[in-house]
């Protein structure tokens, strides 16, 4: 179980690396309604065609991310007791988080105050209003480090039942080895939970990332984790079937998101498309997994550098997004090189701050997720 998957490593980055483009990617779309996690800004222009590709990832993206967690906790839970875990997830989650409202966030507040029209001031001058009540009203927010608030909450919960499933899964793990030694569309058997969640749910508690009043979006990843943790325990048979459903879910997967999307754009979400949607996700979950198996799962010194940078680049990368943006919303010049300048602008300047900052001053290293030890 000790041993190291580096397809999952590279899975993280690459999925992480993704958010970025999809976050550069929400200040050129327009989605139609209102949703409390779009940019607070536009550009002048928006590109009707960004909107197919946009919701292709968004229907994976961070399902995907909460199963790699998963996976992640059961490899750190093989040597770890579970009051040690816990200090590890406090470390690496909480500390972060808690630099992040104080020293990231109030950033992109500012920003979208000064696009608002709300404030005139300094951001020097501005920084003190930060604690001055809740975000949208207030100024208070944890922005786009939610992620950070959930998947701690998450493993503090999950935490008794990742315990007995280490400690007494072994009959249940064994018995779904055998299933998908059989035949790997077994590992669609996963997916009802999310599809439960889904028609429950789904209309009824929109996504937020406020934490409350966001039993949808607390359920779904929820499960996600569980599952991710689930699947770390079937060892070499797991990651065989992944390879060996690779096609068959990439097939699925194709034709699931050409009909949900078009579903979506007209504003429809019949029964049908409420069960094809979580089909869809774990679909992409299974593709993606199945060719990283194959591909891989091999150590590098590039994943070594980008699997230690990628937890500070997520920090970085929103503020920095937010940034260009206020600089390029009202310039005249076409919008793809704008996506460009911000790309290149956001990667760029992430890995300025990293290298140079960040992992050369010690007292920065924890603030931004840093193990001791890493280079």
């Amino acid at each position: 179980m000790s041993k190291r998957r580096y397809d999952i490593d590279w899975i993280r980055v690459i999925v992480f690396d993704i958010l970025i483009f999809w976050h550069v990617g929400l200040f050129f779309v327009s989605w139609g309604d209102q949703v409390q996690w779009d940019l607070p800004m536009k550009n002048n222009v928006q590109v009707s065609w960004l909107f197919w590709p946009m919701q292709f990832i968004r229907q994976w993206r961070l399902p995907i991310l909460f199963v790699v967690s998963g996976i992640g906790t059961r490899f750190s839970l093989s040597s770890k007791s579970g009051v040690k875990y816990l200090k590890e997830r406090f470390s690496r989650l909480f500390v972060p988080l808690l630099a992040g409202i104080f020293i990231v966030i109030p950033p992109q507040i500012y920003i979208e105050r000064l696009t608002q029209g709300t404030v005139d001031v300094s951001y020097f001058e501005y920084y003190p209003s930060t604690f001055q009540g809740i975000y949208p009203d207030g100024n208070f927010s944890w922005g786009h480090l939610w992620f950070l608030v959930y998947l701690l909450i998450m493993s503090v919960v999950a935490l008794p039942i990742f315990l007995y499933l280490r400690n007494n899964g072994a009959p249940l793990f064994n018995s779904f080895k055998r299933m998908i030694e059989k035949s790997p569309l077994y590992l669609y058997l996963l997916v009802i939970p999310l599809i439960i969640i889904e028609i429950t749910l789904e209309k009824r508690f929109p996504l937020t990332m406020a934490l409350t009043n966001d039993w949808y979006a607390i359920s779904y990843y929820f499960i996600c984790l569980l599952t991710g943790f689930f699947l770390a325990n079937l060892g070499s048979s797991l990651w065989k079937a992944f390879i060996k459903v690779r096609f068959l879910s990439l097939t699925i997967g194709l034709i699931a998101s050409i009909l949900v999307i078009w579903m979506l754009a007209k504003g429809e979400s019949p029964l049908w498309i409420q069960i094809l949607k979580p089909l869809n996700v774990w679909s992409w979950i299974l593709t993606i997994f199945g060719f990283g198996s194959r591909y891989l799962n091999r150590k590098s010194n590039i994943l070594t550098y980008r699997n230690n940078a990628v937890y500070p680049f997520y920090i970085l990368h929103f503020t920095i997004i937010l940034f260009l943006g206020y600089l390029l919303m009202n310039n005249s010049m076409h919008y793809s090189l704008k996506m460009i300048i911000m790309v290149i602008g956001t990667f760029g300047l992430s890995w300025i701050l990293y290298e140079y900052i960040i992992r050369r001053v010690a007292l920065l290293r924890p603030l931004f997720g840093i193990k001791k030890g890493q280079q």
